[in-house]
C-alpha cells in the first residue's frame, strides 16, 4: 500500500472513530483533550462536532494553520510527559474524551511514550469517558470498544474508561 493510501485510511479511520466517540460521550460531562495539534485538522474537526465543549490541546510547539490554533487558555505547550501531569486544575474537570494522535512512526519510541503518558491520561479521564487513539494503550480500567464498520482492527483504537 502506498504511503498516500495509508495516510488516507488513517485519517478516515480517525474521523470515523471521532464521529462515533461523539455519541459515546454524549451523556458524559467534561472537556475534550486533543493530544497532538499538528497542523490542526483534527482540532478543527473536534470544534465542529463538539461545539459546546471546551477543547484543550497539547503539543510541543504550535505549527498549525492559523485558523486551527486554540486560544492561549486552551493551548498547552510543552513536553507532554510534563504538561499532562500538571493540567487538571487548568482544565477544570475530568475529560469526557481524549484524542491521542502522537505516534511518531517509530515503534520503540511510541511504546516508551505511551508507557509514560498512559497513566497520566487515565488520571485526567472521567468515568465512562472515551480515549480515541492512533496507538494501542494497555490500561486496566480501559475497555476496548467496537470500531466503526469502516475501520479495520488495529488501524485506530477506542477505549471506554471504566468507573
Amino acid at each position: 500500500m502506498s504511503r498516500l493510501d495509508s495516510f488516507i485510511r488513517r485519517v478516515s479511520a480517525q474521523r470515523d472513530c471521532l464521529n462515533m466517540a461523539k455519541g459515546l460521550v454524549a451523556s458524559i460531562s467534561g472537556p475534550v483533550l486533543e493530544l497532538g495539534l499538528g497542523n490542526g485538522r483534527t482540532y478543527d474537526h473536534l470544534r465542529e462536532i463538539f461545539p459546546d465543549r471546551e477543547i484543550f490541546v497539547f503539543d510541543r510547539r504550535v505549527a498549525a494553520h492559523p485558523d486551527c490554533i486554540p486560544d492561549d487558555a486552551h493551548m498547552i505547550i510543552g513536553d507532554i510527559t510534563c504538561t499532562l501531569s500538571t493540567v487538571l486544575n487548568r482544565i477544570g474537570a475530568k475529560a469526557a474524551l481524549a484524542h491521542c494522535d502522537i505516534g511518531t512512526g517509530e515503534k520503540e519510541s511510541n511504546a516508551r511514550l505511551i508507557a509514560t503518558i498512559a497513566p497520566m491520561i487515565d488520571e485526567l479521564m472521567a468515568p465512562g469517558g472515551i480515549v480515541c487513539s492512533d496507538q494501542e494503550y494497555a490500561i486496566a480500567r480501559w475497555e476496548p470498544q467496537p470500531l466503526p464498520a469502516s475501520v479495520q482492527p488495529g488501524r485506530y483504537f477506542l477505549n471506554r474508561v471504566q468507573g
